[in-house]
Formats: C-alpha cells, sequence, structure tokens
C-alpha cells in the first residue's frame, strides 16, 4: 500500500496568518496602555480566547470579540467608544488583509495534487477561510476543504473516510503540532511538522517521541519527498 491522499493545514502552513495577529496584539497592547504594561494586558487577552474558543470558535471574528471583552474588563467596564472603535477597525482590516502564500507553496501544491487527493483540513471561521482559499488560487487543486471547528482524532478520522482510502493511507502536513499531527498520527495517518517563525500559544505542543509515522520538515518544499519516501507495509 502507498499514501492516497494528503491533508493540509491552511493558516502558516500555506499562507501567513499569525504575523498579523501579532501586529493586531501590538496595535492593542498600545491601545490599552494607560490600563496595564504589555504582560498583563497579553495575559488577560490570552485568557478570554482560551474561555470564549468554546463559544466563538477559531477565527478572527472570535479574536475581535475577546478584544472588546479584555478591554471592558481592564477598564472596568468603561472603554471609551473610541477603543472600540479601534478593535472593530483592526478586526475588519484583519478580514480583508491580502493572503500571501509561504515561498514555494504553489509549486508543492501543484505538484502533490498531481500524485494525490489533497484535502485542505482547516480551523477558523468559514466565510473568511473561504475568501483566503479563493484568493490564494489554490482552490482548484484540492479535492475537497474541510472547514472545522476543532481538529481531533475523530475529525481526521471522519475526513480521510470520507474524502480518502482512510486515515492509515493518508498524511496530514501542518505548523500546528497540537492540531496538525498529533491528533492525525492518533487517528492513524502520518503526521508531518512544518514549522512557521511564530506559533499561537494554544498550538504548542511536544512532538511525538519514537513514532514512525511522524516526520519534521524545515520547509514545505521539501514535503513531497517525505512523503514519496514512505510504504506501507
Amino acid at each position: 500500500m502507498s499514501i492516497t491522499t494528503v491533508g493540509l493545514d491552511a493558516d502558516d502552513t500555506l499562507w501567513h496568518n499569525e504575523t498579523i495577529f501579532r501586529l493586531t496584539h501590538a496595535r492593542f497592547v498600545d491601545l490599552l496602555a494607560d490600563h496595564g504594561d504589555e504582560a498583563t494586558i497579553e495575559a488577560r487577552l490570552a485568557e478570554t480566547e482560551q474561555r470564549n474558543l468554546r463559544l466563538y470558535g477559531y477565527g478572527i471574528k472570535g479574536f475581535t470579540l475577546s478584544m472588546i471583552e479584555t478591554a471592558m474588563e481592564l477598564t472596568n467596564g468603561e472603554a471609551p467608544p473610541h477603543v472600540v472603535r479601534e478593535i472593530l477597525a483592526a478586526g475588519r482590516e484583519m478580514l480583508a488583509h491580502p493572503v500571501e502564500t509561504l515561498p514555494g507553496v504553489d509549486g508543492v501544491v501543484a505538484e502533490l495534487s498531481e500524485k494525490y487527493r489533497l484535502v485542505l483540513i482547516t480551523k477558523g471561521d468559514l466565510l473568511d477561510q473561504e475568501r483566503k482559499l479563493a484568493a490564494s488560487g489554490l482552490g482548484d487543486l484540492f479535492s475537497a476543504v474541510e472547514i472545522v471547528s476543532e481538529k481531533d482524532r475523530a475529525t481526521y478520522e471522519r475526513v480521510f473516510t470520507r474524502h480518502g482510502t482512510g486515515p492509515a493511507e493518508a498524511v496530514m502536513a501542518g505548523n500546528s503540532m497540537k492540531s496538525d499531527v498529533l491528533p492525525a498520527i492518533a487517528a492513524g495517518a502520518f503526521g508531518v511538522h512544518i514549522p512557521y517563525h511564530v506559533t499561537w500559544a494554544h498550538e504548542l505542543a511536544d512532538a511525538p517521541v519514537d513514532e514512525p509515522r511522524y516526520t519534521s520538515l524545515s520547509s514545505i518544499a521539501e514535503l513531497k519527498d517525505a512523503i514519496d519516501s514512505w510504504y506501507i507495509e
């Protein structure tokens, strides 16, 4: 047997995303500088985001709501109107930000699509992820697109069964150890970690040890050769 299906993450695997969030974080800290230092503001925002994930899910809209909530908490419910306006403006700018694919992505995805069934598997807001995929110019190369609320073992079992020949003959590649690699391996697939230079704290996790279905690459340019080298007995 051989690999038949390749799952690819979107944000920070195919195109830049976290760097845009980091810029907005800095803008938010400056906006509330009178109500705490950077570490305090960032910690409160991280707590609010974590608390709200089950309500808002992943993505810019949930992040924007969490910024507003954090601002209200830091100002004891008295955030000036201009602060709320600035936060909403920042959210809109993020949603309209141009899509910039990472180096080598276009060629690698095109090459992979000639040999494997490609499935985009991503978390985030439905409309925003659809917009980014369309703007990337990569949409026609994927056999299927799954925008999910969470990436866990059940998700990969379901997706690779629905769109492929099952997890055992599938690979999932992405920048998040927590969401792209570990649950895919738990489902029986291969997991490929392609680190991005910055990672959201919520997505951090330790790499698996002595796991034959795991590998880490320095660049997505190495992905096809890595997948071609695997043979399933």
